[in-house]
Parts: C-alpha cells; sequence; structure tokens
C-alpha cells in the first residue's frame, strides 16, 4: 500500500484571482469581550488565508461549542459551528470524504481537552489531513470562569474557590503522545510568528496540531503576560528554529549524557557546543516531548514556542482511498441497496 498522501493543499483548487484578508471577512458582527485575545488570531488567520491561494469555496473551518468556536461565523468561507468537543470528529468525515477542502479545526482547552478529548487524540493518531487550532487559555472563558483542564494546579476560580486539585494538560505533550505528525506553539499577539506557524501547518501533509497562547482579559487576563512583557520575555521564551542551537538569552537548552533529560543552563565559551540543536524533523519524538516539558507550569519559564515537530507520516485519507479503490478492483463498484439487504438481514412478520 502506498504512502503517497493522497490529498494535500497542492491538490485542492486554486483561486482564479488573487484574494486578500477583505475576502476572507464576513458581514456578521465580531462579537467576543473587547480586547479578547481571539480578535488577533482571527485578524491573522484572515490576513494568512490569502497565501495559500485556495477558494475560499474550498476551505472550511468547523469548530466545536466555546469563545473560540465562534469563529466560522467571522470566516467568509464554508464552515460548521458544530457539537461540544466534537469538531475533530465532523472534520475527519468532510476531509476523507470531500479531498477537494482545505479542513480547518477551532476549538479551546475546554472544548477539545475535556469533553472532545478522546475525539482529538484519536483524529491526531488517524493522522488526517486536518489542521487544528486550539486557543488555550487555560480557564473556561464562555460560561464565565471555571477552571479547565489546562488551568495550573491550584488555580482559584469560580468552580474552585479552594484551588484546583486537577493536574493539567500540556497540550503538546499529548499531541506528541498521540502520535501527531506536526505539533507547534505560539502566541495570539505576536502576528508574526502566529503567521509563520500557520503557514509551516498549511504546508503539511496529514494532522497539524497549534496550540496557540490566548489571552482572556476578563476571566484569567495576563495569564501569559511574563511570555509577552519584553522585560521578562527574554528570559521566560525560547524560540526554535529548526536547524538552529535552542539559546534564549543568556542561556541554552543541554542534553544531560548521563539521564538523556533536557535542561537550561548559562551558556559558557566552554558549553557553547553542547547546546542542543533543534531537529524539528526528527523521528524519534523523544526529544520533541522533553521540549514541550521544558516551561514551568506555574511560572512559564523556558516556555518553547514555534514547530517542535514536523514528520512525515502516512496520511488516513490517502490510505483510506488506497482500500477504497482496491475494493473497487476486486469486486467492482459497490451498491449500497445491495448493501443493505445482505444475507445477515430477515423479515419479522
Amino acid at each position: 500500500m502506498t504512502e503517497t498522501p493522497f490529498r494535500s493543499l497542492k491538490l485542492v483548487p486554486k483561486a482564479e484571482s488573487p484574494q486578500s484578508a477583505k475576502d476572507f471577512k464576513t458581514d456578521q458582527e465580531v462579537r467576543w469581550c473587547p480586547g479578547c485575545g481571539d480578535y488577533a488570531i482571527l485578524a491573522a488567520v484572515q490576513a494568512f488565508m490569502p497565501e495559500l491561494g485556495i477558494r475560499r469555496e474550498n476551505t472550511v473551518f468547523v469548530s466545536g461549542i466555546g469563545c473560540s468556536s465562534r469563529f466560522p461565523y467571522y470566516m467568509n468561507t464554508y464552515g460548521m459551528h458544530s457539537i461540544h468537543g466534537r469538531a475533530p470528529a465532523i472534520a475527519t468525515g468532510l476531509a476523507t470524504s470531500r479531498t477537494d477542502l482545505s479542513v480547518w479545526v477551532v476549538t479551546g482547552d475546554g472544548d477539545a481537552l475535556s469533553i472532545g478529548g478522546n475525539h482529538l487524540i484519536h483524529a491526531l493518531r488517524r493522522n488526517v489531513n486536518l489542521k487544528i487550532l486550539l486557543f488555550n487559555n487555560r480557564i473556561y472563558g464562555l460560561t464565565k470562569g471555571q477552571y479547565s483542564p489546562t488551568s495550573e494546579l491550584g488555580k482559584i476560580t469560580k468552580s474552585t474557590p479552594m484551588g484546583s486539585l486537577d493536574a493539567p494538560f500540556n497540550p503538546l505533550s499529548l499531541a506528541i503522545g498521540a502520535e501527531a505528525g506536526f505539533v507547534a506553539r505560539t502566541i495570539d499577539s505576536d502576528r508574526k510568528h502566529l503567521q509563520s506557524v500557520l503557514r509551516a501547518a498549511a504546508e503539511h501533509e496529514g494532522t497539524a496540531f497549534v496550540e496557540i497562547y490566548q489571552n482572556c482579559n476578563i476571566f484569567n487576563d495576563g495569564a501569559f503576560e511574563v511570555l509577552k512583557d519584553a522585560s521578562t520575555a527574554e528570559r521566560a521564551l525560547i524560540r526554535l528554529e529548526h536547524g538552529q542551537p535552542i539559546r534564549f538569552a543568556d542561556q541554552g537548552v543541554f542534553r544531560d549524557p548521563a539521564s538523556g533529560t533536557l535542561f537550561t543552563a548559562e551558556v559558557t565559551a566552554a558549553n557553547e557546543g553542547e547546546v542542543l540543536v533543534h531537529d524539528a524533523h526528527a523521528a524519534d519524538p523523544a526529544t520533541a516531548f522533553a521540549l514541550s516539558r521544558l516551561a514551568d507550569a506555574h511560572t512559564l519559564d523556558h516556555t518553547p514556542i514555534g514547530v517542535l515537530r514536523s514528520v512525515e507520516r502516512p496520511v488516513y485519507d490517502s490510505l483510506m482511498a488506497d482500500q477504497l479503490a482496491a475494493a473497487v478492483d476486486r469486486s467492482g463498484p459497490g451498491e449500497l441497496a445491495a448493501l443493505l439487504a445482505g444475507s445477515d438481514t430477515w423479515t419479522v412478520d
């Protein structure tokens, strides 16, 4: 069975004339809380989509439930505001049955990692040709401020007045553990970086998982301020670039030769040659997983952003198409009526 991807962006019909960000804006009033990070993400996506050169009629945004899930209303493409947590499942059916479409999933940390957790990990392990954008604000915003699956331990919210007892999910670690071929993280307010990650995700064959740190200024304001404030970001943020030493400020990322674990330390003339060089295309996910664990869940020190992993895997769409083609070659085109009235049916008087 061939491992060549069946559908890629190159096979999706191209627009006949250049498009602009205005073409991807709808006439709907954008309704998020003033100052919400979702505005920045929406503007970045609308400005980025024309780069793909794909017709709006061949682009689909599928969302679940949550603040982020209002996204399809504001994208002048086809779209569906679907069921809580089920966006990956619905998008899977769409992507595998309509190979002429570029399918994007927009979800949040509550939608994707709570009720939708099972759908998310199976879409990732199957490697369906989807682009999944997970907006992570570490809180339930739409339902007014309860703790979410990514809220830090001890988080005080309306539903955890004495502090959360739940250990939070690390979305990147979860995605890598589910065998995702493309895993990345970016930040809502860093438009240049956000669009560079979107570009890499769009070019990837199979499932691309992008976590976007998104500020909820009403119920969890400043959750990622340490990564945005110039006075702290230099030492807290690690910008990953494939093929480059992983350095930030005067620090670097090193590998312990005895245990294989990663750690950060000051870069000196003596150890400069030992700084870990980032390899996003490494087949073994161990280093990418270790990078996803560098950040401190409370302080956010040593938070990597960028593409952690980008490797080629057989794409589900292609494998399914191969099976269907083989079945037709062996037995000829199927007939639905014959299938429904097959040998395992009977009539009850």
